[in-house]
């Protein structure tokens, strides 16, 4: 699954989920009249020239262009949500929304189905990865964007939309009626035993509800397995609800623990939180596997386990989020999302990594440097440091992918590769026994050579930059022959690279069939199988008895 995100990266933040009211900042006399008096010149420059420019305006905006920048200048993590907007925002924080249960994207002027969620109305109705929709309730979305569509799609639930499908394979369209419902994903991507009796459970983000399915997930594991150790993998995890990371944490670790505290400019932010619940499992050994996309909420968690020596962490240092954004309503039912606070694990370190509040000329930041970093020390009394999120206890990197992967992802030749094969092999084998086959994987790479396609742009563009440089301070003359043998060298070759790569390139085609055959569960069992990360944390359990 870690494989699948090369392209994107997860939305990294913690929410406070319940509202703050209006609070007096309490500001001095020259801040109030410095604050009221800029507010003044805006208004005023706004009036002008909306009045006078010789051109008509989109006042809406340019307001929210002013206020995005405005609130760039602070962190990444703070922003102004227009109403309109407000439905990405929850499914965002809650992981849930009304649909049909499926991501769709534009390609090519087609509205093509990417993933339909396992068990929703979209996989019930027989909509498969590639499949095209036509019309939406007899609005045609040919030639329009994923926005458009998406629009379309959604609604409440119990209502009924009408689609215009041309499935892969099939030559007439189709029109098939679905009941929309309220979907929620279940950030629980998978759960089982791994070996001896070791538990796994994947956490994909802390959104309403990851509590609960974890918390199921785990007394499964406990009472239909036995467990005597569980590996909790929060890579990739960008974050999300505190209130949900904090009562996970509260089934490892025992009533009235300290977990966390948040300390902010105003002092009614000021929290400290503590396990307020029994623990299910306050002796069970554990692992959390991090890595540098494991964010925020994550960190909380991987934190405070390695503060109160309660598990190991393994993967790699994690992000380095350790401030705390708030909800404000804002007038025409807007909100401004901003932060507010900054978090504090058990030994009292922030794992903030970034000084957002000094930048340089060009408005860059920078990383807080080690000499600046403070030791922390653990319930046991272990070293820690803050200043930059959290560095496992033990350090497991993961394998690189190579180019040609990124080129064959972004332009979607694993993606077609699968849909068309799928159309010859109905059934494949079960979810632990599947394998890519040589056959498989010729049959692929003979796809890849059949298509115009060229990787390694990037290498390409520096030498023509390079080129061009040579030729203009007069060197291309007495170095031409040593250019033309570099780029001959750099020069990328399929056929060497897809047999060079061959094993990293069949198991990441093998995730885009798992997942079209066996949805995120067969991607996370199908990943499992070549994962150094896991296979480290089990070495770490299985001595442990």
């Amino acid at each position: 699954m870690r494989k699948l995100r090369i392209i994107k990266m997860i939305a990294l933040g913690i929410i406070v989920a319940f509202q703050v009211s209006e609070v007096n900042a309490q500001l001095s006399d020259s801040q109030r009249f410095e604050a009221l008096k800029n507010l003044d010149i805006y208004n005023s420059v706004f009036k002008e020239m909306l009045l006078n420019y010789v051109d008509t305006l989109d006042s809406e905006k340019i307001t929210q262009t002013n206020i995005a920048s405005m609130l760039k200048r602070l962190d990444p993590y703070s922003e102004y949500i227009p109403e309109e907007d407000l439905s990405d925002y929850k499914f965002l924080t809650t992981g849930e929304y009304g649909g049909i249960g499926s991501v769709i994207t534009s390609k090519k002027g087609r509205i093509i189905v990417v993933d339909p969620y396992e068990g929703m109305p979209a996989a019930k109705a027989g909509l498969r990865p590639g499949d095209e929709i036509l019309s939406i309730d007899g609005v045609s979305v040919q030639e329009q964007t994923t926005s458009f569509a998406s629009e379309r799609l959604r609604g409440p639930a119990n209502t009924s939309v009408k689609l215009q499908v041309l499935k892969v394979g099939e030559s007439a369209p189709k029109e098939i009626v679905l009941q929309r419902q309220h979907i929620q994903i279940d950030p629980v991507i998978y759960y089982g035993v791994l070996q001896d009796r070791i538990g796994y459970i994947c956490l994909s983000g802390f959104t309403t509800h990851s509590a609960q399915s974890v918390k199921a997930a785990l007394t499964d594991l406990m009472k239909r397995s036995s467990i005597r150790a569980l590996i909790l993998d929060v890579r990739d995890n960008g974050g999300g609800l505190m209130e949900e990371c904090l009562e996970i944490l509260n089934f490892f670790v025992p009533k009235g623990e300290l977990l966390l505290s948040l300390k902010g400019k105003v002092s009614s932010m000021d929290r400290t939180y503590r396990a307020t619940q029994a623990a299910i499992a306050p002796d069970l050994p554990m692992a959390v596997l991090v890595n540098h996309n494991s964010a925020s909420a994550s960190e909380i968690l991987a934190g405070a386990i390695q503060d109160l020596d309660r598990g190991v962490i393994v993967g790699t240092r994690t992000y380095g989020k350790g401030l705390v954004q708030s909800t404000f309503p804002i007038p025409y039912d807007g909100k401004l999302k901003i932060t507010t606070a900054k978090y504090y694990i058990p030994s009292g370190r922030s794992i903030q990594a970034i000084d957002y509040a000094r930048r340089d000329d060009d408005g860059r930041v920078s990383y807080i440097p080690d000499s600046l970093t403070s030791v922390f020390y653990t319930a046991k009394g272990r070293p820690v440091r803050d200043g930059g999120g959290i560095l496992p206890d033990s350090i497991v990197e993961e394998p690189k992918l190579p180019n040609l992967i990124y080129y064959l992802e972004v332009n979607d030749l694993f993606f077609d590769f699968v849909v068309q094969w799928r159309t010859r092999h109905p059934k494949i084998a079960s979810l632990s026994d599947f394998v890519v086959t040589d056959m498989t994987y010729n049959e692929f790479a003979e796809f890849v050579k059949s298509k115009d396609f060229t990787y390694d742009r990037q290498s390409e563009k520096a030498m023509k930059t390079l080129k061009e440089i040579m030729q203009l301070e007069n060197y291309w003359d007495t170095a031409s022959a040593e250019f033309q043998a570099l780029e001959n060298k750099l020069k990328p070759d399929l056929d060497r690279d897809l047999n060079l790569y061959k094993a990293e390139i069949a198991h990441y085609l093998g995730l885009q069939i798992m997942k079209q055959y066996y949805y995120a569960k067969g991607q996370q069992v199908f990943d499992l199988k070549r994962d150094p990360v896991v296979e480290k944390a089990l070495e770490v359990l299985s001595v442990i008895k």
